[in-house]
This record gives C-alpha cells, sequence and structure tokens, in this order.
C-alpha cells in the first residue's frame, strides 16, 4: 500500500495542531507509526479509501465505535439532509430534541428527564455538575475511563499514576488546577472492597460515584448490586457511563440487561451513527437540580444531532442492529481463537462481543500487534488492538479477514520460534498510551 499522501499530511498536521490529531485514539502512532494512512477521502459501509486511493475494510475502531449502522448510512443521512434544507439551526428550539427525550426515557423507565450535549466527554461532565449538585457533596470515586476534564484528569494529581489502570496509562494533568487534589478517588473494576475503603475514609464527602457497568470484563456478582447499596446509603448520585457500552449488545444501555439501575446514565458514539449527539437521562429528582446550575451551550440546540439520533434508534429497533453487533463480534472472537490455536500462539480475548479486543500473550505483545497490523494493512485492512463491529459487516467479509490473517499469525509463530519480531518491523513499535508527541 502507498499511503504517502496521507503520511506528509500527518506530519504537515504534527507541526501546526498539537498531537497531530484531535482524538488520541486516531493518532497513527496508536497503530503503526510512520506508516498509517492516516487520512480518508471516503467511507461507507464498512470500507474506507485512503488520500491515495487505497481500499480498506475497517477492522479497526469504525469511527471509534460510532458508526454501528456503518458510515454515511442512507437512512440516517437522507434524514441530516433533510434536516439541513429545512434549517439545522435557529432562534427557536427544534422539536426533535423533545421526540429523543421522550424515547430515551421511554427506553429505560427509570429514567424521568434528559439533557443533550455533542460530545461523551461534555456529557460526562455535565453528569458530574448535575450530580454535585444534587448531592451538595464535591468529592468522586470512580471506575473508568470518563474523558479530558479537569474534573476526572485530577485524580493524577496526588499520584500520577492513579488513572494508570483505568483505561490509558501516564495521563498528565498539567493544567488542571492544583486544587482539585484529592477531590477524587480511583477504584478497580469488581473490586468492590476499594469502593468500601474510599468510603471509610472520605464517605462523608462522597457525593458521586461514576463508572462504567460493563468493559473488558463482565462484573462478578454482586459487584454493581454493591455499588449501588454502597451509593444509596452514603447519599451519592451513581453514574452509569455508557458512552462505549450504549447502544451496543441491546436497544439502550447495558445496565439494563445486567439488572442494576442508576441514577444518571450517560451515552454517546452510537447514539447518532457519526453525528455528534449525546445524552444525559437521569431520575426525575437528580436531573431537576441541572435547572439549579448553569448548563448551557448554542450548540447543544442545533438539530442535526437530535435527527441523526432519532433516524439511528429507528433503524436500530428495525433492524435488531444489536443482535447484528453480538454476532459478528463472536465471528471475529472464533476465528481468532481457531488460528491462533491452530499456531500455537498464546492470546486473550477481552470486551463485550461488538467491542472485542485481542491481546497476544506472548514476549513484545506490543511489537507482534504492531506486525500484525502492519500486515493486515498491506492486505487493505485497517485494524488496532481493538474491533467495534458493525451491522455493515456480512458473514463473507468476517470469513475473508480471519482468512488472510491466517498466514499472518503463522508468521508470527514463526518469528516467536526465531526469537522476535521487531526485525521485521518496517517502523517504530506502536505505542500503548498515552504519549506526548513532539
Amino acid at each position: 500500500m502507498d499511503c504517502q499522501k496521507g503520511i506528509k499530511l500527518y506530519e504537515r498536521a504534527k507541526k501546526i495542531i498539537p498531537g497531530g490529531t484531535q482524538l488520541l485514539s486516531k493518532r497513527p502512532e496508536m497503530y503503526l507509526p510512520g506508516l498509517w494512512p492516516s487520512y480518508y477521502s471516503k467511507a461507507k459501509g464498512c470500507e474506507v479509501w485512503d488520500l491515495d486511493g487505497n481500499h480498506y475494510y475497517d477492522f479497526a475502531q469504525m469511527g471509534v465505535g460510532t458508526c454501528v449502522l456503518g458510515y454515511a448510512d442512507d437512512d440516517v443521512n437522507n434524514a441530516v439532509v433533510r434536516a439541513i434544507s429545512d434549517g439545522s439551526m435557529c432562534s427557536l428550539n427544534c422539536a426533535e430534541e423533545v421526540e429523543l427525550a421522550e424515547k430515551l426515557i421511554a427506553l429505560h423507565p427509570w429514567a424521568g428527564m434528559a439533557r443533550f450535549a455533542r460530545t461523551g466527554g461534555e456529557v460526562c461532565a455535565i453528569a458530574i455538575r448535575i450530580a454535585r449538585a444534587y448531592s451538595k457533596k464535591d468529592k468522586i470515586a470512580f471506575c473508568g475511563y470518563h474523558g479530558w476534564h479537569d474534573w476526572y484528569l485530577s485524580a493524577n494529581l496526588g499520584d500520577s499514576s492513579n488513572l494508570d489502570g483505568q483505561l490509558l496509562p501516564g495521563l498528565m494533568p498539567l493544567g488542571v488546577p492544583r486544587g482539585l487534589k484529592d477531590s477524587i478517588f480511583p477504584f478497580g473494576y469488581n473490586k468492590l472492597n476499594e469502593l468500601e475503603d474510599i468510603i471509610t475514609k472520605h464517605g462523608k464527602d462522597i457525593g458521586v460515584i461514576m463508572m462504567e457497568p460493563q468493559r473488558a470484563v463482565a462484573p462478578e456478582p454482586g459487584f454493581l448490586e454493591g455499588v449501588r447499596k454502597l451509593a444509596t446509603k452514603i447519599g451519592a448520585v451513581l453514574i452509569f457511563d455508557e458512552v462505549t457500552s450504549g447502544f451496543k449488545m441491546n436497544l439502550g444501555g447495558i445496565h439494563l440487561i445486567l439488572g442494576v439501575e442508576p441514577d444518571i446514565a450517560v451515552f454517546a458514539k452510537a447514539l447518532g451513527n457519526g453525528f455528534p449527539i449525546s445524552a444525559v437521562i437521569g431520575r426525575k429528582e437528580v436531573m431537576a437540580s441541572a435547572g439549579d446550575s448553569f448548563i448551557s451551550s448554542a450548540f447543544w440546540t442545533e438539530r442535526i444531532g437530535f435527527v441523526a439520533a432519532l433516524a439511528t434508534l429507528k433503524k436500530m429497533e428495525k433492524n435488531k442492529t444489536q443482535a447484528s453487533l453480538v454476532r459478528f463480534g463472536e465471528l471475529i472472537n472464533k476465528g481468532w481463537k481457531d488460528i491462533a490455536q491452530k499456531h500455537g500462539i498464546p492470546i486473550q480475548i477481552n470486551g463485550i462481543p461488538p467491542l472485542t479486543s485481542l491481546t497476544f500473550k506472548t514476549e513484545h505483545p506490543l511489537e507482534v500487534q504492531t506486525f500484525y497490523t502492519q500486515e493486515m494493512l498491506a492486505k487493505g485492512y485497517l485494524l488496532g488492538a481493538a474491533v467495534y463491529t458493525t451491522a455493515a459487516y456480512t458473514d463473507s467479509i468476517i470469513a475473508k479477514f480471519i482468512s488472510d490473517s491466517d498466514p499472518v499469525f503463522s508468521e508470527i509463530k514463526e518469528s516467536i520460534k526465531s526469537g522476535g519480531i521487531k526485525s521485521r518491523l518496517k517502523g517504530e513499535c506502536k505505542h500503548s498510551g498515552f504519549k506526548r508527541l513532539v
């Protein structure tokens, strides 16, 4: 693959855009440093064309988990085009925001009110503001990844490794006010005892418990129920961050399957199939506190996101999209397991099927992953360590992906026998987390 246009454009970008991109997950260094195509000219279904005209099937992240129906879905796009033609912004409000609020509340009967924004990080910050306003307590216990805002990064002010076990290691709290130190405390997933310890030390000041209900592994029996019980006991607002998990396994939040109700839940990503829309839903008495705080932004009222979300939900419901997302994830997992067993390569697969991730349990696993990405790129696939499935996949596309992966796994096995894979890399090894780019 000749990807020189994208590679050269990224070198230009790094000189004028701090970090090179707007999103850490889209930095080429997270995939294949110096060789990744970086930019697209067209995306449709699960197919992508780069600036050099190369064609790929996307087994990377499908727009970082946003395009569950596939890129440029006709039904969603047509609804958006109509909204643009009728005016996407106005001095009056768009009626679709009321319709979307009613739809989300109907899908989550425990909730009574909704607010909207554009991004996942925004709704996490909004949820924290509402929860603090309701509980009238400042401190937060949290588990998982919840975005870039000050309240979250402040965890690393007291101990720079506090966030390492949550998703991204090495996040730097530069620019975060030092006064936020000791205002947020991490606990591990499935480690109820760690939350209990936080509450023992800071319980009277903990007003918020925020966590992802499920990501890499399933909750152990009693874990989520225990968190819910502790939150109620100390008068803290329990927030489930469903930015990633929402609308992947079922039509709504994954907590509906898990059987534990929060006080607030937040959604983004899959909600608008690639168009910017995010939501905060919650119990009426909790959400009403938003009216006593100042939470307001002009572009939260723009029409496109609401229209896209309604069209996306309608199509999901009609096509039972989540069943396809799960089945395709299970097919990919089975394929990986089969070829790994065939070649005697130890691997580990984590995550819910619609967000599955592959880890090589070998020496130098990042080098092995980089090699896998490198070789699959040459075969016409965008590939990282994680695959967000899409309804635009087909059984034949997945079968071809696994078939094309087979000889790469054979080369990996051969390199393990010969003592290393580094010499087979055409560039540098992928980054494992946050790295400052200069």
